[in-house]
Protein backbone atom coordinates (compact mmCIF):
# COMPACT_ATOMS: atom_id res chain seq x y z
CA UNK A 1 0.00 0.00 0.00
CA UNK A 2 1.48 3.33 -1.01
CA UNK A 3 1.33 6.54 1.01
CA UNK A 4 -1.74 7.95 -0.78
CA UNK A 5 -3.80 4.82 -0.13
CA UNK A 6 -2.79 4.85 3.53
CA UNK A 7 -4.00 8.44 3.93
CA UNK A 8 -7.26 7.77 2.03
CA UNK A 9 -7.99 4.67 4.14
CA UNK A 10 -8.48 6.92 7.17
CA UNK A 11 -11.36 8.82 5.50
CA UNK A 12 -13.26 5.87 4.03
CA UNK A 13 -16.49 4.65 5.61
CA UNK A 14 -16.46 1.07 6.83
CA UNK A 15 -20.22 0.38 6.90
CA UNK A 16 -21.10 1.09 3.25
CA UNK A 17 -23.75 -1.30 1.94
CA UNK A 18 -23.09 -2.66 -1.55
CA UNK A 19 -25.41 -1.36 -4.24
CA UNK A 20 -25.32 -1.30 -8.02
CA UNK A 21 -26.56 0.74 -10.95
CA UNK A 22 -30.31 0.23 -11.35
CA UNK A 23 -31.04 -0.05 -7.63
CA UNK A 24 -33.58 2.25 -6.01
CA UNK A 25 -32.12 3.87 -2.90
CA UNK A 26 -32.96 6.33 -0.15
CA UNK A 27 -29.98 8.59 0.54
CA UNK A 28 -30.09 10.27 3.96
CA UNK A 29 -28.32 13.62 3.48
CA UNK A 30 -27.30 16.02 6.25
CA UNK A 31 -28.58 19.53 5.45
CA UNK A 32 -27.18 22.53 7.31
CA UNK A 33 -29.35 25.65 7.51
CA UNK A 34 -27.68 28.35 9.54
CA UNK A 35 -26.78 26.77 12.88
CA UNK A 36 -29.34 23.94 12.57
CA UNK A 37 -28.84 20.50 11.04
CA UNK A 38 -31.43 18.08 9.72
CA UNK A 39 -31.51 14.90 7.66
CA UNK A 40 -33.30 14.96 4.31
CA UNK A 41 -34.05 11.84 2.28
CA UNK A 42 -33.43 11.77 -1.49
CA UNK A 43 -35.03 8.67 -3.04
CA UNK A 44 -34.37 7.65 -6.62
CA UNK A 45 -32.68 5.25 -9.01
CA UNK A 46 -28.91 4.96 -9.30
CA UNK A 47 -27.99 5.74 -12.90
CA UNK A 48 -24.18 5.81 -12.58
CA UNK A 49 -21.23 5.02 -10.34
CA UNK A 50 -17.81 6.63 -10.78
CA UNK A 51 -14.37 6.28 -9.28
CA UNK A 52 -12.98 4.08 -6.56
CA UNK A 53 -11.77 4.42 -3.02
CA UNK A 54 -12.38 7.69 -1.24
CA UNK A 55 -13.18 9.47 -4.54
CA UNK A 56 -16.11 7.17 -5.42
CA UNK A 57 -19.39 8.89 -6.37
CA UNK A 58 -22.83 7.78 -7.46
CA UNK A 59 -25.59 9.59 -9.34
CA UNK A 60 -29.22 9.30 -8.21
CA UNK A 61 -32.13 10.36 -10.41
CA UNK A 62 -35.72 10.95 -9.36
CA UNK A 63 -38.80 12.58 -10.85
CA UNK A 64 -40.06 15.47 -8.72
CA UNK A 65 -43.34 17.11 -9.76
CA UNK A 66 -42.82 15.91 -13.36
CA UNK A 67 -39.25 17.17 -13.63
CA UNK A 68 -36.18 14.93 -13.54
CA UNK A 69 -33.74 15.76 -10.75
CA UNK A 70 -30.26 14.26 -10.48
CA UNK A 71 -27.76 14.54 -7.66
CA UNK A 72 -24.20 13.28 -7.50
CA UNK A 73 -23.21 12.06 -4.04
CA UNK A 74 -19.68 11.31 -2.83
CA UNK A 75 -19.89 7.80 -1.36
CA UNK A 76 -17.62 8.48 1.62
CA UNK A 77 -18.83 12.01 2.43
CA UNK A 78 -19.78 12.97 5.97
CA UNK A 79 -22.97 14.60 4.66
CA UNK A 80 -24.24 11.22 3.42
CA UNK A 81 -25.43 9.66 6.68
CA UNK A 82 -27.00 6.46 5.36
CA UNK A 83 -27.86 4.71 2.10
CA UNK A 84 -30.96 2.50 2.28
CA UNK A 85 -31.59 0.09 -0.56
CA UNK A 86 -35.29 0.03 -1.42
CA UNK A 87 -35.22 -2.30 -4.43
CA UNK A 88 -32.68 -4.16 -6.56
CA UNK A 89 -33.21 -4.25 -10.32
CA UNK A 90 -31.14 -6.16 -12.84
CA UNK A 91 -29.96 -3.88 -15.64
CA UNK A 92 -27.80 -4.62 -18.65
CA UNK A 93 -25.77 -1.41 -18.75
CA UNK A 94 -23.21 0.26 -16.53
CA UNK A 95 -24.63 3.76 -17.03
CA UNK A 96 -28.35 4.48 -17.39
CA UNK A 97 -28.10 7.92 -19.01
CA UNK A 98 -30.83 6.95 -21.49
CA UNK A 99 -33.31 7.35 -18.60
CA UNK A 100 -33.01 11.12 -19.02
CA UNK A 101 -35.01 11.04 -22.26
CA UNK A 102 -37.78 8.70 -21.05
CA UNK A 103 -41.11 9.79 -19.56
CA UNK A 104 -43.94 8.16 -17.65
CA UNK A 105 -44.12 4.39 -17.49
CA UNK A 106 -41.23 4.02 -19.93
CA UNK A 107 -38.94 5.58 -17.30
CA UNK A 108 -39.53 2.75 -14.82
CA UNK A 109 -36.80 0.26 -14.12
CA UNK A 110 -38.39 -3.15 -14.53
CA UNK A 111 -37.01 -6.58 -14.97
CA UNK A 112 -35.62 -9.35 -12.91
CA UNK A 113 -35.14 -8.67 -9.25
CA UNK A 114 -31.91 -10.09 -7.86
Amino acid sequence: MNTLQAVEQKYMKKDVETFAVGDTVKVHVLIREGDKERVQIFQGDIIARHGAGVRATFTVRKISFGIGVERVFPLHSKTVKKIEIVRHTKVRRAKLYYMRSLKGKAARLRGDQH
